[in-house]
C-alpha cells in the first residue's frame, strides 16, 4: 500500500502526466505535490482545486449545506467520487479519498491533452485512492 510520496510517482507514471498532489479540502492545503503546477505554484493549484472540491461536496450535500463535518451519510464515504475538469490544453482529474477519519482529501492529477488517456487516468487514480495510506 504507497504512502503520499508514491502514490505521487505512481500517478505522474501515466501517460500524459504532467503533475500530482494530494490535497486537504477543507484547507486548501498540498499535503504532497510532484511534477509542474499548471499555475506555476503546487500551493495555489491545491488551493484552487480545493474551493472546487468543496464546492462540489456543497452541491451534493443536503440543501447545500456549508456545513462539511462528518455525518451518518459522509461515513458511507465522500459526497463526490470524483471530478473531472476540461480545458483547451489539458484535464484536471479529481479523486476523493475515503480515509478512516474525515475524508477531506482528494488526489488532483493534471494530465495533457494530447497525450494523456483520460479514462485509464480516471481507472487507475481510483485504485490508488484505494491503496493510499495515509497516516
Amino acid at each position: 500500500m504507497p504512502g503520499i510520496d508514491e502514490c505521487l510517482l505512481e500517478a505522474m507514471s501515466l501517460p500524459g502526466a504532467r503533475g500530482a498532489w494530494l490535497v486537504d479540502w477543507t484547507s486548501g492545503l498540498a499535503l504532497g505535490s510532484a511534477g509542474e503546477s499548471p499555475v506555476g505554484d503546487h500551493e495555489t493549484t491545491a488551493a484552487e482545486t480545493a474551493e472546487l472540491a468543496r464546492a462540489a461536496a456543497e452541491f451534493e450535500s443536503p440543501a447545500g449545506s456549508a456545513d462539511l463535518a462528518p455525518t451518518a451519510a459522509a461515513a458511507e464515504g465522500p459526497p463526490v467520487e470524483d471530478l473531472i475538469v476540461t480545458t483547451p490544453t489539458g484535464y484536471h482529474l479529481l479523486r476523493f479519498v475515503e480515509t478512516a477519519f474525515d475524508s477531506s482529501v482528494f488526489l488532483h492529477l493534471w494530465l495533457d491533452r494530447d497525450t494523456g488517456n483520460l479514462a485509464l487516468a480516471r481507472m487507475r487514480l481510483g485504485d490508488l485512492a484505494e491503496r493510499l495510506v495515509l497516516g
